[in-house]
């Protein structure tokens, strides 16, 4: 399964996967209690993530998989489950930052922050944050963003960075998915003394519910073209729990091998000021 053998080579750690109940985070969780790693599963959907705990201990024979409420698109549901995270585990081995979204027309979070921006950026900065003390507790750990090649299409827009002047459903999941770029390229150094790598990826055009808006007649043409989850998972599998990339941080990764991501991806200054940005929004 995914190149990693079931048994017992991640027996004793503990990982985090948002976005878990399918797709890329549900194939990741699979294959990490395959390995057999204690799998916490912050999820939205309680009832649907029962399905998914069954499923994965049916398929695994892992019955260390843990359910926790967490709505991403809350910071104090966010910060709800870094409570009762730290409650019940003292360290933290692997956090992957996986869930994302793509929505179509203008919408907010709990908090009133435009929905793509709030979901795939701010949540993870945030969760990031309150779990740093169990990962320096788990280290040597690991810590996965799952970012997008779409971070190609934009620079960073500080003037506006909701589009609320002009919302493009586009430049606003691409700009999402450069800022998790630019925060793991301004957290690894910052981390790296505590025994904490961090590292993002591009999983693949992959066939998950994220593309369900697409246009509908284009939907099934669209398919040809994308990988399946599992083997969307691969590079994030990889990251998490592979002994090649260790040591390695700060880097960008698509098919298991470093890639130069774009040019606004490279700006420390940009980096910077979202770090600072990033820590407004969600008062850190």
């Amino acid at each position: 399964m995914h190149n990693i053998e079931p048994g017992n080579r991640l027996a004793n750690k503990i990982a985090v996967i948002t976005g878990a109940t399918s797709g890329i985070g549900k194939e990741t969780a699979l294959a990490l209690a395959a390995a057999g790693a204690t799998v916490v599963l912050p999820v939205r959907n309680l009832k649907k993530g029962e399905d998914v705990k069954k499923e994965i201990s049916g398929r695994t024979g892992n019955t260390e998989i843990v359910l926790m409420e967490c709505d991403l698109a809350s910071f104090d549901s966010i910060r709800n489950f870094t409570d009762e995270f730290k409650q019940r585990f003292d360290c933290l081995h692997i956090l992957v930052n996986n869930a994302g979204i793509w929505e179509k027309r203008f919408n907010t979070t709990k908090d009133g922050i435009e929905m793509n921006f709030g979901v795939n950026h701010l949540a993870p900065f945030l969760l990031t944050h309150l779990l740093l003390g169990r990962l320096k507790a788990g280290a040597p750990s690991r810590i996965v963003n799952v970012a997008s090649e779409a971070h190609r299409y934009t620079g960073f827009n500080f003037d506006d960075p909701e589009f609320r002047n002009s919302y493009s459903s586009l430049r606003s999941y691409s700009q999402s998915k450069l800022a998790n770029i630019l925060f793991t390229r301004h957290l690894a150094p910052l981390v790296e003394k505590d025994g904490i790598t961090v590292n993002c990826l591009h999983p693949g055009v992959v066939a998950t519910n994220l593309f369900d808006k697409i246009i509908p007649f284009i939907r099934p043409v669209a398919g040809i073209f994308m990988a399946s989850p599992r083997k969307g998972a691969e590079t994030t599998i990889f990251l998490a729990t592979g002994t090649e990339p260790d040591g390695e941080t700060g880097g960008y990764w698509v098919k298991k091998k470093r890639k130069k991501p774009s040019r606004a991806a490279l700006d420390d200054d940009a980096a910077r000021r979202l770090w600072d940005l990033s820590r407004e929004y969600t008062g850190i």
